[in-house]
Order: structure tokens, then sequence, then C-alpha cells
């Protein structure tokens, strides 16, 4: 895992100043080491930036998280990108990986077998997108840092 943070620690969390980290993963024991590193962003975020972050939010960001740097490691070729950036309040979760296919996100069906992340993860985002990159393709979620009284899922959007 290659590993690197952006922030700038006398900045006010959220003035222009990126708070970021970001690993390549190449292998499948990454997907632990992932899970792992949002975890320690998030526990970051809040003891030095000083930004709320649920414990729902933690959770929902790693099992984001796992299920994209799964997938981008069991249906693409080479490494894949996790970037973790804190924007408007929510984690955003950006993975890169080298296949051209994009994924597709089935319709809810109870009696599939399997299938289910992608559905999972747009159902629990406030924001989520597949973009085609000039190499392979991006995928990117937003998960709220803090609990939503109103409902967390009340903000839903594609980006």
């Amino acid at each position: 895992m290659d590993h690197e943070e952006a922030g700038d620690d006398d900045l006010h969390p959220l003035a222009t100043s990126a708070i970021s980290v970001s690993a390549a993963f190449d292998d499948d024991t990454g997907i632990a080491e992932a899970r792992d590193m949002a975890h320690t962003f998030l526990a970051r975020v809040q003891a030095v930036h000083g930004l709320p972050v649920s414990s729902r939010a933690i959770g929902m960001v790693q099992l984001v998280v796992s299920e994209l740097v799964t997938n981008a490691r069991k249906y693409a070729p080479g490494p894949c990108l996790l970037t973790l950036e804190i924007a408007d309040g929510a984690a955003r979760i950006s993975v890169w990986d080298s296949s051209t296919t994009l994924p597709t996100i089935l319709a809810p069906d109870p009696s599939r077998i399997g299938q289910h992340g992608l559905e999972i993860v747009a159902a629990i985002c406030v924001g989520f997108a597949i973009h085609r990159e000039p190499v392979g393709k991006r995928i990117t979620a937003d998960v709220m840092l803090a609990d939503d009284p109103g409902g967390a899922l009340a903000g839903r959007q594609m980006l």
C-alpha cells in the first residue's frame, strides 16, 4: 500500500485546503488495509480537524470502501487507487481501477444470490457516480460525516 495524506492543520477544517488520503492496493490483502485506512482517516478528521464523525458514518464509509475496493480487485487487472477526502460535511470515497467496463447496479431482487454490493452502496450514500477515465474508470460515493436527525438519506443525489 502506498499512502499519501494532504491537509493543513493551521486552517479551519472547512477552508479550501483539502483533507484527503490516497493509497494504491495491488492484492487482495489490501481490502482489509483499505478499511483500516478509512477508519484511521476518519478518526484523524475528528481528532485533528474537529469535524464531527458519527460511528454510523465510520461503519458506512468502511462498508463502501470494502465493497468498492473488493470490486476493483475482483474485476480489474492491476492495482486500484483509493482516495478519501472531506467535502461539504461528507466523506467522499473514490476508487479508480484500470477496467473500462462500467459496473451495472442491478434492480433489487431478494431472490438473487450475490451482486447486491453496488445496489447497497448506491442506497446508503448521499451521492454516487461512475465516471469513465482516460484509462479505466472511477466510482465515487459520498457518506455524510454526522448523523442527520431528518434522515441520513434525505439529501441523496447522484453525483
